[in-house]
């Protein structure tokens, strides 16, 4: 096998609780996360030159040693003492710095791909603790399907996902927001009101969309939304077209909302479409990474 192509799924959150900061300068959290079926797709290729070469269709993601993919192959060369090389393609599909875990997932399926390629044998936990030293949301994007993620987003405990009844509208400004920023900014202020992930995991056994979509809650989106009030004035637009509820994901500027019926997430999408050009309707996904069978 000198080639493997994989898919490279998008995440959601339907809650972000945070608890406070460690003195390594990670942040406690407990937020419930979604895995949903917007995915860029990964190339990789062998080569014989021991190098790595991470090409895209996107320009405005680096293609150095800066770049996560990159550091996902390095890892593994390094702790397996690999002598080979590798060239990675990107096509990038999900939005760039959007709160949806893009270059995680991206990460992640690198991990996956060169398990396979290079024949490690290494199970899911042996990659989720490799990909937790390159950022806390790879070992999700391993994982997939619905978590409550805790302590600095690794520790996953499986739940109910999202039903397929549930149809997601996602919507991404053109705007850049700093994640360390806004953590940075929420560790001054008091958290008035958290969610409540015991009953948002009931919620979702049951199948309650529209009772989940009225109590999902971000705690980073009051502290994004006073610096780009377009979020506020996304979210109004889902909810005025029948959205059952609308939220922020990650530490934004990306927002979701969802429908229980596929009709009014296109007709919302094409108002969206008018002013933002990034928008999609997709639904829930058991896998965070697929290989290409």
């Amino acid at each position: 096998m000198n080639s493997i192509q994989l898919k490279s799924r998008a995440k959601i959150n339907l809650s972000i609780d945070v608890l406070g900061k460690r003195p390594d300068g990670y942040h406690l959290v407990e937020m419930i996360m979604q895995t949903i079926d917007l995915f860029d797709v990964i190339k990789i290729f062998s080569l014989k030159e021991d190098k790595i070469i991470v090409e895209s269709n996107s320009k405005d993601i680096p293609l150095d040693s800066s770049n996560i993919v990159y550091k996902a192959a390095n890892l593994i060369k390094e702790q397996f003492d690999i002598k080979q090389g590798v060239r990675i393609y990107i096509e990038k599909n999900i939005p760039i710095a959007a709160g949806m875990a893009g270059g995680s997932t991206n990460a992640a399926a690198v991990l996956v791909g060169l398990n396979k390629l290079w024949k490690l044998n290494l199970g899911k936990n042996e990659l989720k603790d490799l990909g937790l030293k390159l950022g806390a949301d790879v070992p999700f994007c391993i994982e997939g399907q619905a978590c409550l993620a805790e302590n600095i987003g690794e520790k996953l405990t499986h739940i109910q996902g999202l039903s397929q009844d549930a149809f997601i509208l996602v919507c991404k400004p053109e705007l850049f927001v700093s994640t360390k920023e806004i953590y940075e900014e929420i560790d001054s202020k008091i958290i008035e009101k958290r969610p409540n992930n015991k009953k948002l995991i009931q919620l979702l056994k049951d199948n309650s969309i529209k009772e989940l979509a009225e109590n999902m809650y971000n705690v980073l989106e009051d502290v994004t939304k006073e610096r780009y009030p377009i979020i506020k004035h996304i979210e109004k637009i889902m909810v005025d077209n029948n959205s059952l509820g609308s939220m922020m994901s990650g530490s934004g500027p990306t927002v979701f909302g969802i429908y229980d019926n596929e009709k009014d997430a296109e007709n919302c999408k094409n108002i969206l479409l008018k002013d933002f050009k990034q928008v999609y309707v997709v639904k829930s996904h058991e896998k965070g990474v697929e290989i290409y069978e």
